[in-house]
């Protein structure tokens, strides 16, 4: 995978304009294909598709219907489809003989070096597990090597389902293969030929033409979109077996056993507008070690439909779960209430696009006679679920039911086999490359009245970012619910803590000290800047020394477990000086959320309070979010001239930020986001950041600089508590 294609920047103009002009081409027929037997030509054609996207494969053998083999015929008749493996099926480890789903950040850096980062012991040690999608990737690549090993076929092409054959495709090759059939009479046949690639090394300089229109890489090189196989490259290729890390890494590795070469440019390219479902498992190493700088945040593509969607069913057919369901897919939804706001409810009844929320899950004022007048009079999709697949709904929504038409309806049952596939195909969208969010039947909530109105209105509200999970509107106070009562008493049996104390040792059970960072800090957080004495404050120290990936080293401490609701509080004292940032938060990623208190350095007399929501469960891979939903709350002190208690309480139903045991600021369900709802790992930091906007430019001068900590403590339901490897 190209590192450089993965910051969130949009397609080119040039990507479109090549794409658009692909039918201008100078040359349709190439004798590089053939149907004849007897040649040395490529006789086969696989192209690799998900059974979930056909309209790839029309669309590829579409493209391929326009292009002429030496005789005349068609090249897709030539043309076989191979069924991708789907990372959605994969039942445990990949077959060891094929594939070893762990490869290390050396290996990645020989194929894409980085000037910041060594090969070295470290590097060498730090081992990267596959993500799903890499593995199946792999898998459909290795799958068609061994057909093409056990074919008679001389040569054979393998586009991936989104690639399209440039307008200079066929005139290259034509002349191409002349060299090609030249090596293979001098004895030294081309195993492996690059049309679709991109090289490693922004910085180098591009190759000089030469007569030639093939050459050997000279770097590392990404991309299998489009490439030419021997019989006798895959079977080499498979002599190696088994393979380990993403597939185009690996076979770089490859590289000494065989002959490759590559068109002197791609001729074969990715289609535009296309979004990759791929997950790149090297991306959450590279921010950890200090490879990347800046990210650039993702943009959600587009909502799957403008039209409101009421989701009714009976209780325990699936109703939670498919609220968490369309609000991964970028939906705004309003789930498990006994009632609506009344303002609400008058707008999805006329139709306004005033509306807040662009889903309604197992509301329950609205009534059978509502929803049946909704669907009669407005524009909606209906979904309900059952427990199995029946082919008439039987339920007091019936009349509602056979009022919708029969397209902007869907019967949707709890043990669907595949219902990404299900709900895909209903609302017209890509089907996610995420894990269904199965979830506990949560029931219908009462919505009460807030509490603490003058700690929730209190602050001053900055830019926050755009988000299908964020609300904007104007004077809304969110919903409060009341969780069930059977919750209630869950969350508050079996509490317990973890805790340190000034003059106590800091247990290597509970905390630890990190050695990472992240794209937008400007230090590389190193343990030997965290001092915990037996006597008197612990500090963290942020100051000028230059490593290989940061001009300045910071420290930071973090909890072990992860938590899901809680108290979280620290009694600190921060730094004083601009660019400095004190940080306390709860965070992970996959998908990410985040609560955050951060004072900083420029004004001490104010801190931040911020969340980052993404939906999911844990593998959900929405990282949406660069600024998240920041407040400033005036502390009314000078939080660099004394100790003082800062505090995060969160709860399913509400967070409130404290300072001193003092509520200050207060947010419920969709004021305005919802409530992070997954583990969560508790953190400690001293920090500079990047971005001058958020933090000020870094006054140098203020370093050395010292946050001092006397008291850290994490109190959450005990059944809450998530053991496991730090989050990246």
């Amino acid at each position: 995978m190209n590192i450089s294609s993965l910051h969130g920047l949009s397609v080119p103009l040039r990507d479109h304009v090549r794409y658009r002009t692909r039918r201008l081409t100078t040359r349709r027929r190439s004798i590089a294909f053939s149907s004849r037997h007897e040649t040395t030509a490529i006789e086969r054609i696989y192209v690799i598709n998900l059974d979930r996207a056909q309209e790839r494969w029309i669309a590829v053998h579409r493209e391929l219907g326009r292009l002429r083999e030496a005789a005349g015929h068609p090249l897709h008749s030539l043309a076989r489809r191979f069924p991708a493996i789907d990372a959605r099926h994969l039942q445990g480890p990949p077959p060891s003989d094929l594939l070893k789903p762990t490869y290390t950040l050396a290996e990645q850096l020989l194929v894409d070096p980085h000037p910041r980062l060594a090969i070295d012991d470290a590097t060498r040690a730090t081992r990267i597990d596959m993500t799903p999608q890499e593995v199946a990737v792999a898998l459909s690549h290795i799958h068609v090597w061994q057909l093409i090993a056990a074919s008679d076929a001389p040569y054979t092409l393998v586009l991936e389902d989104d690639a399209y054959i440039t307008r200079t495709c066929m005139s290259v090759l034509e002349k191409a293969w002349c060299d090609i059939q030249a090596s293979s009479d001098a004895d030294h046949p081309v195993d492996l030929l690059y049309l679709s690639y991109q090289e490693t090394g922004e910085e180098a300089e591009p190759p000089r033409r030469t007569r030639s229109l093939l050459r050997r890489p000279a770097r590392g090189m990404w991309q299998l979109s489009g490439y030419v196989l021997s019989q006798a490259g895959a079977q080499k290729l498979l002599d190696q077996m088994p393979a380990h890390g993403p597939i185009d890494l690996w076979i770089n590795q490859q590289f000494g056993r065989l002959h490759v070469q590559m068109t002197d440019r791609p001729v074969i390219e990715q289609r535009p507008g296309i979004s990759s479902s791929n997950s790149y498992s090297v991306m959450p190493v590279l921010a950890k070690v200090g490879a990347l700088r800046r990210e650039a945040p993702q943009v959600f593509q587009h909502r799957p439909t403008r039209e409101p969607i009421l989701v009714i069913g009976d209780p325990g057919t699936g109703l939670t779960t498919v609220a968490k369901a369309l609000s991964v897919l970028g939906l705004r939804c309003a789930s498990d209430l006994i009632t609506l706001p009344a303002h609400e409810t008058r707008a999805l009844a006329r139709g306004s696009r005033r509306r807040l929320f662009d889903a309604y899950v197992n509301i329950g004022s609205l009534t059978p006679r509502e929803v049946a007048g909704i669907v009669s009079s407005t524009r909606v999709r209906l979904i309900m679920t059952t427990a199995t697949a029946t082919s008439e709904p039987q339920s007091p929504f019936k009349e509602a039911w056979d009022l919708q038409r029969p397209q902007h309806r869907l019967l949707l049952p709890a043990n669907d086999p595949d219902p990404w596939q299900t709900l895909a195909r209903f609302l017209a969208c890509d089907y996610p490359t995420h894990p269904w969010p199965y979830q506990p039947e949560q029931g219908q909530r009462h919505v009460t009245a807030r509490s603490h109105s003058d700690a929730s209105a209190s602050g001053r509200p900055l830019a926050w970012d755009t988000s299908p999970w964020i609300v904007h509107g104007t004077g809304w106070p969110g919903l409060m619910p009341k969780t069930p009562q059977q919750q209630d008493d869950a969350l508050q049996a079996g509490q317990e803590a973890i805790a340190w104390q000034e003059g106590t040792r800091l247990e290597d059970s509970h905390w630890f000290l990190r050695e990472d960072t992240f794209p937008s800090n400007r230090a590389l957080f190193r343990p030997g800047n965290a001092t915990v004495p037996l006597h008197g404050p612990a500090s963290l120290t942020l100051r000028v020394e230059a490593t290989r990936v940061r001009d300045l080293t910071g420290a930071a401490i973090a909890s072990r477990p992860s938590f899901t609701y809680g108290s979280f509080s620290a009694r600190l004292r921060a730094p004083s000086g601009s660019g400095l940032v004190t940080g306390l938060f709860l965070h992970r990623n996959g998908p990410r959320q985040e609560i955050d208190i951060e004072i900083l350095g420029r004004d001490n007399t104010c801190m931040l309070i911020n969340v980052f929501y993404n939906p999911g469960i844990p593998g959900t891979r929405l990282e949406h979010g660069y600024r998240g939903t920041p407040t400033v709350i005036d502390l009314g002190f000078d939080a660099s001239e004394s100790f003082h208690d800062y505090e995060i309480d969160w709860q399913p139903d509400y967070i409130r930020w404290k300072v001193d045991g003092k509520t200050v600021h207060e947010r419920v369900l969709w004021d305005p986001t919802p409530i992070p709802d997954q583990p969560l790992e508790f953190n400690v930091n001293l920090w500079s950041s990047e971005s001058t906007e958020f933090a000020g430019p870094l006054d140098k001068q203020a370093l050395p600089a010292v946050l001092e900590i006397t008291s850290l403590k994490a109190h959450s339901p005990a059944h809450a508590w998530k053991q496991g490897k730090p989050s990246l």
